[in-house]
Protein backbone atom coordinates (compact mmCIF):
# COMPACT_ATOMS: atom_id res chain seq x y z
CA UNK A 1 0.00 0.00 0.00
CA UNK A 2 1.32 3.45 -0.82
CA UNK A 3 0.19 6.88 0.33
CA UNK A 4 -2.25 8.36 -2.12
CA UNK A 5 -4.17 11.55 -2.65
CA UNK A 6 -7.82 10.89 -1.86
CA UNK A 7 -10.35 13.43 -3.02
CA UNK A 8 -13.04 14.74 -0.71
CA UNK A 9 -15.39 17.72 -0.67
CA UNK A 10 -13.74 21.00 0.24
CA UNK A 11 -16.78 22.32 2.09
CA UNK A 12 -16.30 21.51 5.80
CA UNK A 13 -20.04 20.96 6.22
CA UNK A 14 -19.87 18.20 3.61
CA UNK A 15 -17.12 16.20 5.34
CA UNK A 16 -17.85 16.71 9.03
CA UNK A 17 -20.79 14.30 9.01
CA UNK A 18 -18.62 11.30 8.12
CA UNK A 19 -15.29 11.74 9.91
CA UNK A 20 -13.81 13.26 13.04
CA UNK A 21 -10.42 13.70 14.68
CA UNK A 22 -10.76 11.84 18.00
CA UNK A 23 -9.69 13.22 21.36
CA UNK A 24 -6.50 11.70 22.68
CA UNK A 25 -8.17 10.22 25.76
CA UNK A 26 -10.38 7.96 23.64
CA UNK A 27 -9.49 4.26 23.54
CA UNK A 28 -6.30 3.48 21.66
CA UNK A 29 -4.73 0.52 19.86
CA UNK A 30 -1.12 1.59 20.16
CA UNK A 31 1.46 4.36 20.44
CA UNK A 32 4.33 5.02 18.05
CA UNK A 33 7.85 5.88 19.17
CA UNK A 34 10.63 6.74 16.70
CA UNK A 35 13.75 5.46 18.44
CA UNK A 36 16.93 7.52 19.07
CA UNK A 37 20.26 6.42 17.62
CA UNK A 38 23.84 7.65 17.26
CA UNK A 39 23.08 9.36 13.96
CA UNK A 40 20.74 11.86 15.63
CA UNK A 41 21.31 14.90 17.83
CA UNK A 42 20.85 12.57 20.82
CA UNK A 43 24.36 11.17 20.27
CA UNK A 44 26.05 13.04 23.20
CA UNK A 45 23.59 11.54 25.69
CA UNK A 46 22.30 8.50 23.85
CA UNK A 47 22.42 6.29 26.95
CA UNK A 48 20.31 8.73 28.94
CA UNK A 49 17.64 9.28 26.26
CA UNK A 50 17.47 5.54 25.62
CA UNK A 51 16.61 5.10 29.30
CA UNK A 52 13.80 7.64 28.84
CA UNK A 53 12.48 5.74 25.82
CA UNK A 54 12.65 2.44 27.70
CA UNK A 55 10.63 3.96 30.55
CA UNK A 56 8.04 5.18 28.05
CA UNK A 57 7.97 1.85 26.20
CA UNK A 58 7.56 -0.14 29.41
CA UNK A 59 4.66 2.02 30.58
CA UNK A 60 2.97 2.03 27.17
CA UNK A 61 3.19 -1.75 26.78
CA UNK A 62 1.67 -2.17 30.23
CA UNK A 63 -1.49 -0.63 28.76
CA UNK A 64 -1.50 -1.14 24.98
CA UNK A 65 0.62 -2.07 21.99
CA UNK A 66 3.67 -0.20 20.73
CA UNK A 67 5.09 0.60 17.29
CA UNK A 68 8.81 1.37 17.21
CA UNK A 69 10.41 2.94 14.12
CA UNK A 70 14.18 2.56 13.84
CA UNK A 71 16.88 2.35 11.15
CA UNK A 72 18.53 -0.46 13.15
CA UNK A 73 15.87 -3.10 13.66
CA UNK A 74 18.12 -6.06 14.39
CA UNK A 75 20.08 -4.45 17.21
CA UNK A 76 17.07 -2.78 18.76
CA UNK A 77 15.05 -5.99 18.58
CA UNK A 78 17.44 -7.77 20.96
CA UNK A 79 17.77 -4.79 23.29
CA UNK A 80 14.01 -4.35 23.64
CA UNK A 81 13.57 -8.04 24.41
CA UNK A 82 16.23 -7.83 27.11
CA UNK A 83 15.07 -4.51 28.62
CA UNK A 84 11.29 -4.92 28.37
CA UNK A 85 10.89 -8.65 28.88
CA UNK A 86 9.10 -11.20 26.75
CA UNK A 87 5.53 -10.08 27.50
CA UNK A 88 6.06 -6.38 26.68
CA UNK A 89 8.26 -7.25 23.73
CA UNK A 90 5.40 -9.38 22.38
CA UNK A 91 3.23 -6.25 22.31
CA UNK A 92 5.81 -4.34 20.23
CA UNK A 93 6.02 -4.02 16.44
CA UNK A 94 9.36 -2.85 15.04
CA UNK A 95 9.42 -1.13 11.64
CA UNK A 96 12.75 -0.45 9.99
CA UNK A 97 13.14 2.92 8.27
CA UNK A 98 15.82 5.62 7.98
CA UNK A 99 15.21 8.46 10.44
CA UNK A 100 16.56 11.96 10.99
CA UNK A 101 15.27 12.31 14.53
CA UNK A 102 12.69 11.01 17.01
CA UNK A 103 9.72 13.40 17.11
CA UNK A 104 6.91 11.01 16.16
CA UNK A 105 4.22 13.53 17.09
CA UNK A 106 5.20 15.69 14.16
CA UNK A 107 5.98 13.18 11.42
CA UNK A 108 3.45 10.41 12.18
CA UNK A 109 -0.02 10.44 10.56
CA UNK A 110 -3.09 11.95 12.19
CA UNK A 111 -5.94 9.43 12.28
CA UNK A 112 -9.55 10.27 11.50
CA UNK A 113 -12.28 7.86 12.62
CA UNK A 114 -15.62 7.28 10.96
CA UNK A 115 -18.68 8.69 12.69
CA UNK A 116 -20.61 5.54 11.68
CA UNK A 117 -20.03 3.38 14.76
CA UNK A 118 -21.57 0.37 13.05
CA UNK A 119 -18.96 0.47 10.28
CA UNK A 120 -15.61 1.52 11.78
CA UNK A 121 -13.22 3.04 9.28
CA UNK A 122 -10.12 5.20 9.36
CA UNK A 123 -8.25 7.77 7.34
CA UNK A 124 -4.55 8.26 8.09
CA UNK A 125 -3.60 11.79 7.11
CA UNK A 126 -0.04 12.12 5.84
CA UNK A 127 1.12 15.75 5.86
CA UNK A 128 4.42 17.25 4.79
CA UNK A 129 6.95 17.40 7.64
CA UNK A 130 9.74 19.86 6.81
CA UNK A 131 11.66 20.09 10.08
CA UNK A 132 9.47 22.80 11.67
CA UNK A 133 9.81 25.31 8.89
CA UNK A 134 13.02 23.99 7.30
CA UNK A 135 15.07 24.41 10.48
CA UNK A 136 16.36 20.83 10.46
CA UNK A 137 16.82 17.97 8.00
CA UNK A 138 13.58 15.99 7.68
CA UNK A 139 13.75 14.00 4.44
CA UNK A 140 13.89 10.59 6.15
CA UNK A 141 11.27 11.46 8.77
CA UNK A 142 8.91 12.78 6.11
CA UNK A 143 9.04 9.35 4.41
CA UNK A 144 8.34 7.25 7.53
CA UNK A 145 4.58 7.19 7.00
CA UNK A 146 5.00 5.64 3.56
CA UNK A 147 7.05 2.89 5.20
CA UNK A 148 4.33 2.32 7.79
CA UNK A 149 1.62 2.15 5.11
CA UNK A 150 3.72 -0.20 2.99
CA UNK A 151 4.22 -2.49 6.00
CA UNK A 152 0.44 -3.06 6.06
CA UNK A 153 0.10 -2.10 9.71
CA UNK A 154 -3.11 -0.12 9.46
CA UNK A 155 -6.75 -0.58 8.69
CA UNK A 156 -8.25 2.27 6.71
CA UNK A 157 -6.78 4.34 3.89
CA UNK A 158 -3.81 6.71 3.81
CA UNK A 159 -4.69 10.21 2.65
CA UNK A 160 -1.86 12.32 1.32
CA UNK A 161 -1.67 16.04 2.02
CA UNK A 162 1.93 16.34 0.87
CA UNK A 163 1.31 19.90 -0.31
CA UNK A 164 0.53 21.08 3.24
CA UNK A 165 2.96 21.38 6.14
CA UNK A 166 1.37 20.32 9.44
CA UNK A 167 2.82 18.81 12.60
CA UNK A 168 0.72 16.78 15.00
CA UNK A 169 1.95 18.84 17.94
CA UNK A 170 0.39 21.95 16.43
CA UNK A 171 -3.24 20.78 16.75
CA UNK A 172 -5.45 19.58 19.62
CA UNK A 173 -8.91 18.01 19.14
CA UNK A 174 -11.78 17.64 21.60
CA UNK A 175 -13.19 14.79 19.50
CA UNK A 176 -16.40 16.72 18.79
CA UNK A 177 -15.35 19.02 15.98
CA UNK A 178 -13.27 21.69 17.72
CA UNK A 179 -9.57 21.81 16.90
CA UNK A 180 -7.21 24.19 18.70
CA UNK A 181 -4.03 25.59 17.19
CA UNK A 182 -1.69 28.57 17.56
CA UNK A 183 -1.28 31.41 15.12
CA UNK A 184 2.45 31.78 15.90
CA UNK A 185 3.10 28.27 14.58
CA UNK A 186 0.67 27.97 11.68
CA UNK A 187 1.62 31.40 10.34
CA UNK A 188 5.39 30.93 10.87
CA UNK A 189 7.76 31.21 7.89
CA UNK A 190 8.54 28.29 5.58
CA UNK A 191 5.37 26.34 6.27
CA UNK A 192 2.39 27.19 4.07
CA UNK A 193 3.00 30.62 2.59
CA UNK A 194 1.42 32.46 0.92
CA UNK A 195 -1.78 31.17 2.59
CA UNK A 196 -3.22 33.64 5.08
CA UNK A 197 -5.06 32.80 8.29
CA UNK A 198 -8.49 32.60 6.69
CA UNK A 199 -7.20 30.27 3.97
CA UNK A 200 -5.37 28.12 6.53
CA UNK A 201 -8.54 27.92 8.63
CA UNK A 202 -10.51 26.65 5.65
CA UNK A 203 -7.88 24.07 4.72
CA UNK A 204 -7.60 22.81 8.29
CA UNK A 205 -11.35 22.43 8.69
CA UNK A 206 -11.54 20.51 5.43
CA UNK A 207 -8.58 18.21 6.04
CA UNK A 208 -9.29 17.55 9.72
CA UNK A 209 -13.09 17.45 9.18
CA UNK A 210 -13.48 20.01 11.95
CA UNK A 211 -16.48 22.19 12.66
CA UNK A 212 -14.24 25.03 13.80
CA UNK A 213 -10.61 25.98 14.42
CA UNK A 214 -9.84 27.89 17.62
CA UNK A 215 -6.75 30.05 17.13
CA UNK A 216 -4.69 30.97 20.19
CA UNK A 217 -2.62 34.09 19.68
CA UNK A 218 -0.34 34.34 22.70
CA UNK A 219 2.35 32.45 24.55
CA UNK A 220 5.49 30.78 23.25
CA UNK A 221 8.08 29.07 25.41
CA UNK A 222 11.68 30.20 25.19
CA UNK A 223 13.73 27.56 23.38
CA UNK A 224 10.78 26.07 21.49
CA UNK A 225 11.98 25.14 18.00
CA UNK A 226 8.41 24.55 16.81
CA UNK A 227 7.33 28.22 16.81
CA UNK A 228 4.79 27.58 19.56
CA UNK A 229 3.16 24.16 19.23
CA UNK A 230 -0.06 23.99 21.15
CA UNK A 231 1.03 20.80 22.93
CA UNK A 232 3.61 22.83 24.85
CA UNK A 233 1.05 25.43 25.94
CA UNK A 234 -2.59 24.26 26.13
CA UNK A 235 -4.09 20.76 26.22
CA UNK A 236 -7.69 19.54 26.14
CA UNK A 237 -9.09 17.14 28.75
CA UNK A 238 -12.55 15.63 29.29
CA UNK A 239 -15.50 17.73 30.46
CA UNK A 240 -14.48 20.75 28.35
CA UNK A 241 -11.33 21.27 30.38
CA UNK A 242 -8.28 23.18 29.19
CA UNK A 243 -4.94 22.73 30.95
CA UNK A 244 -2.44 25.50 30.28
CA UNK A 245 0.96 26.82 31.29
CA UNK A 246 0.58 29.40 34.04
CA UNK A 247 3.46 31.71 34.91
CA UNK A 248 3.38 33.40 38.33
CA UNK A 249 6.80 35.04 38.19
CA UNK A 250 6.42 38.55 36.82
CA UNK A 251 10.18 38.69 36.18
CA UNK A 252 10.06 35.69 33.86
CA UNK A 253 10.33 36.91 30.24
CA UNK A 254 7.51 34.51 29.37
CA UNK A 255 5.15 36.11 31.92
CA UNK A 256 3.37 38.62 29.69
CA UNK A 257 2.75 36.18 26.85
CA UNK A 258 1.40 33.43 29.12
CA UNK A 259 -0.81 35.92 30.97
CA UNK A 260 -2.23 37.06 27.63
CA UNK A 261 -2.83 33.40 26.74
CA UNK A 262 -4.69 32.88 30.00
CA UNK A 263 -6.83 35.95 29.34
CA UNK A 264 -7.71 34.68 25.86
CA UNK A 265 -8.66 31.25 27.24
CA UNK A 266 -11.12 32.93 29.59
CA UNK A 267 -12.97 34.39 26.60
CA UNK A 268 -13.41 31.08 24.80
CA UNK A 269 -16.67 29.17 24.66
CA UNK A 270 -17.58 25.64 23.64
CA UNK A 271 -19.81 24.96 20.65
CA UNK A 272 -22.66 24.96 23.17
CA UNK A 273 -21.73 28.46 24.31
CA UNK A 274 -20.34 27.43 27.71
CA UNK A 275 -17.04 28.59 29.19
CA UNK A 276 -14.25 26.06 29.43
CA UNK A 277 -13.02 24.76 32.76
CA UNK A 278 -9.51 26.17 33.08
CA UNK A 279 -6.79 24.33 34.98
CA UNK A 280 -3.46 26.18 35.32
CA UNK A 281 -0.40 23.94 35.27
CA UNK A 282 2.70 25.05 37.16
CA UNK A 283 5.56 26.21 35.02
CA UNK A 284 8.79 24.35 35.87
CA UNK A 285 11.61 26.38 37.30
CA UNK A 286 13.90 27.40 34.43
CA UNK A 287 16.08 24.63 33.03
CA UNK A 288 19.17 25.40 30.95
CA UNK A 289 21.54 23.61 28.60
CA UNK A 290 24.59 25.81 29.01
CA UNK A 291 23.22 29.33 28.62
CA UNK A 292 20.20 28.22 26.57
CA UNK A 293 16.87 28.09 28.37
CA UNK A 294 14.88 24.92 27.61
CA UNK A 295 11.10 24.80 26.93
CA UNK A 296 10.19 22.66 29.95
CA UNK A 297 6.43 22.25 30.37
CA UNK A 298 4.03 19.87 32.09
CA UNK A 299 1.54 20.39 29.24
CA UNK A 300 3.49 17.89 27.14
CA UNK A 301 1.89 14.86 28.81
CA UNK A 302 0.79 11.71 26.96
CA UNK A 303 -2.61 10.08 27.52
CA UNK A 304 -2.81 6.32 26.95
CA UNK A 305 -5.31 3.62 27.90
CA UNK A 306 -5.73 3.77 31.66
CA UNK A 307 -2.82 6.12 32.31
CA UNK A 308 -1.25 9.53 31.75
CA UNK A 309 2.50 9.89 31.33
CA UNK A 310 3.60 13.18 32.86
CA UNK A 311 7.00 14.74 32.22
CA UNK A 312 8.96 15.46 35.38
CA UNK A 313 12.00 17.69 35.80
CA UNK A 314 13.56 16.87 39.16
CA UNK A 315 11.51 19.57 40.88
CA UNK A 316 9.58 17.78 43.67
CA UNK A 317 7.04 20.53 44.39
CA UNK A 318 6.19 21.36 40.79
CA UNK A 319 6.36 17.72 39.66
CA UNK A 320 3.99 16.60 42.42
CA UNK A 321 1.52 19.39 41.69
CA UNK A 322 1.45 18.56 37.97
CA UNK A 323 0.85 14.87 38.73
CA UNK A 324 -1.94 15.79 41.12
CA UNK A 325 -3.69 18.05 38.61
CA UNK A 326 -3.53 15.46 35.84
CA UNK A 327 -5.04 12.92 38.20
CA UNK A 328 -7.94 15.28 38.86
CA UNK A 329 -8.75 15.98 35.21
CA UNK A 330 -8.23 12.38 34.07
CA UNK A 331 -9.99 10.47 36.86
CA UNK A 332 -9.61 6.71 36.88
CA UNK A 333 -6.21 6.77 35.16
CA UNK A 334 -2.84 6.16 36.73
CA UNK A 335 -0.62 9.24 36.46
CA UNK A 336 2.97 8.16 35.95
CA UNK A 337 5.92 10.52 36.04
CA UNK A 338 8.66 10.04 33.44
CA UNK A 339 11.92 11.93 33.96
CA UNK A 340 12.18 14.30 31.00
CA UNK A 341 15.32 16.23 31.89
CA UNK A 342 17.19 14.60 29.02
CA UNK A 343 14.33 14.84 26.51
CA UNK A 344 13.94 18.58 27.02
CA UNK A 345 17.61 19.10 26.12
CA UNK A 346 16.45 18.62 22.53
CA UNK A 347 13.54 21.01 23.17
CA UNK A 348 10.66 18.53 23.52
CA UNK A 349 9.13 15.99 25.85
CA UNK A 350 6.84 12.95 26.10
CA UNK A 351 3.96 14.07 23.88
CA UNK A 352 6.36 15.34 21.22
CA UNK A 353 8.11 11.96 21.15
CA UNK A 354 4.97 9.88 20.62
CA UNK A 355 1.85 9.44 18.50
CA UNK A 356 -1.25 7.52 19.56
CA UNK A 357 -3.50 5.55 17.19
CA UNK A 358 -7.20 5.03 17.99
CA UNK A 359 -8.76 1.64 18.68
CA UNK A 360 -9.29 -0.45 15.56
CA UNK A 361 -6.66 1.11 13.33
CA UNK A 362 -3.87 -1.43 13.94
CA UNK A 363 -4.13 -4.71 12.08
Amino acid sequence: MTSQQLSFPHSPSAVNENWRLPAEWEEQDCVQLTWPHAGTDWAPYLKEITATFIAMARTITDHERLIVVTPHAAGLDRMLYDRLGAWAYGRTVIVEAPTNDTWARDHAPLTLVSTDEGHPDFRLLDFCFNGWGEKFAADFDNAINSRLFAAGLFNGQPESHSDFVLEGGSVESDGHGTVFTTSCCLLAPHRNQPLDRAQLDNRLRSMLRARRIVWLDHGELIGDDTDGHIDTLVRIAPADTLLYDACTDSLDPQFDGLKALEAQLRTLRTLDGKPYQLVPLPLPEPLYDGSDRLPATYANFLVINGAVLCPTYGQPSNDSRALELLGEVFPGRDVIGIDSCTAVRQHGSLHCLSMQYPKGVLR
